[in-house]
């Protein structure tokens, strides 16, 4: 089966909205056995909607369908489904008793705009909301599908979860090939050397397909593998994983969703190991994504934001004449403040980090990017010097994923170098 994802919206031709719902649709219908072979952008006018529905349901056998769905007059796809599909709005009672539910629990009157709402094309099945008010529609028509969608995520993502994969998997389940992929999440390697230290990807993949997806946070590496079965492709897809592994294990903390910081915290809990952070340039960043993991009270003690001077001398202990004499961006001050922040909280693990994120700041000898992150244990404190590029934001993010993998190479005795 092949699909055409068709977005619709003025605000993702002008950039004005990402076209996050495309990515998520396109990686699902991936997982469904489903080949996407088109995304395609357009805006709210009913000319251009048309011809999109035409072509589409013409070359492909599945088109999803997101956007213009809401109540509002720039709302014009349930209109143009009608129109390609040459049928009336009908009613559906499950729909509208939807709505009035949802107007009830927020306790808010029921307009005659949201009520009409519930008005479907009488060619489609109604996918219910449980998100919102707008339904989606879902349409069969001469061996062809036709899904549509709201544009709005959490909406969308509720609709293909409940209905549409549900109903693709029934459906394509007799699929000739079963196609198998993961995602190794790599961090602290630059995609060059990661490229270099796999070998021969021939010898790797035999006829498999690897990509490279660099983000400032790493590198992903997402495998795809087709083969005749689903045994035989998972079968395919596990070795090769574990061949990747060989080379280059010590910088793979994951794979698919995983967050780092859950792999973290996660290899605190079951050490039984409390762990306590001082920020500088991060500014809580560490923290921050430390405790958006629920349960994160088990193995995190506390998060210092010591961004003065002032505030890692009195909070933290840090010499003043080492600050005087090396800078508080610099090796020495990284390790006072890890361990200054273990003593002081009397946890196992303190993680110490001081840098110039830029644009200002800089000096000739300490250029916009420079990092230093401590780490210290009962036995011992450890410092590694980061050099990143001019950009804050990025900065602010590359040193904070880069803090925890250096709390995970310490939990596995891995060595902090590349």
């Amino acid at each position: 089966m092949k699909a055409e994802i068709i977005s619709i919206g003025d605000e993702l031709l002008i950039g004005q909205t990402v076209n996050t719902n495309a990515a998520y649709i396109g990686e699902h219908l991936t997982d469904a056995q489903v080949t996407v072979a088109k995304v395609t952008v357009i805006g709210d006018e009913e000319d251009i909607i048309l011809d999109a529905f035409a072509m589409a349901m013409k070359n492909y056998d599945l088109v999803i369908v997101t956007g213009g769905l809401g109540p509002t007059h720039d709302d014009i796809t349930r209109a143009a489904v009608c129109i390609f599909f040459q049928c009336g709005l009908v009613r559906n009672e499950d729909v509208l008793s939807d709505v009035q539910a949802r107007f009830k629990k927020l306790n808010r009157p029921l307009s005659r705009i949201n009520e009409e709402q519930s008005l479907v094309p009488e060619a489609a099945i109604a996918i219910r909301n449980t998100m919102g008010t707008a339904p989606g529609f879902w349409i069969e028509r001469d061996g062809k599908i036709m899904a549509v969608m709201p544009g709005v995520p959490y909406e969308m993502k509720a609709m293909m979860t409940s209905f549409v994969l549900p109903r693709l998997t029934v459906l394509n389940s007799s699929a000739a090939h079963y196609t198998a992929k993961s995602t190794l999440l790599t961090t602290g390697i630059p995609e060059s050397t990661l490229f270099e230290k796999l070998g021969s990807l021939d010898e790797i993949l035999q006829g498999a397909k690897l990509a490279f997806l660099p983000n400032p946070e790493g590198v992903k590496m997402r495998i795809t593998v087709c083969a005749a079965t689903k045994e035989i492709a998972e079968s395919r897809l596990d070795e090769i994983e574990q061949k990747i592994r060989a080379a280059a294990g010590r910088f793979i903390y994951g794979k698919n969703e995983d967050d780092l910081a859950e792999v973290v915290g996660r290899m605190l809990k079951e050490r039984g190991l409390k762990l306590a952070t001082a920020e500088s340039c991060t500014g809580g960043n560490i923290a921050g994504r430390i405790t958006n993991i629920s349960g994160a009270s088990e193995y995190f003690e506390r998060g210092i934001i010591s961004y003065s001077n002032a505030a890692k001398v009195e909070l933290l202990n840090v010499d003043i004449n080492t600050i005087t004499k090396f800078g508080a961006v610099s090796e020495e001050a990284a390790k006072q403040m890890a361990v200054g922040i273990r003593l002081n909280s009397g946890a196992d693990i303190g993680l110490g980090i001081t840098g110039i994120l830029g644009p200002t700041g800089a000096t000739p000898d300490k250029p916009i990017g420079l990092v230093y992150i401590g780490i210290s244990d009962a036995n011992s404190v450890k410092a590694v010097k980061l050099q990143f590029g001019d950009d804050r934001v990025l900065n602010k993010k590359r040193a904070t994923q880069a803090a925890l993998a250096l709390i995970r190479r310490m939990l596995l005795g891995i060595s902090f170098d590349v």
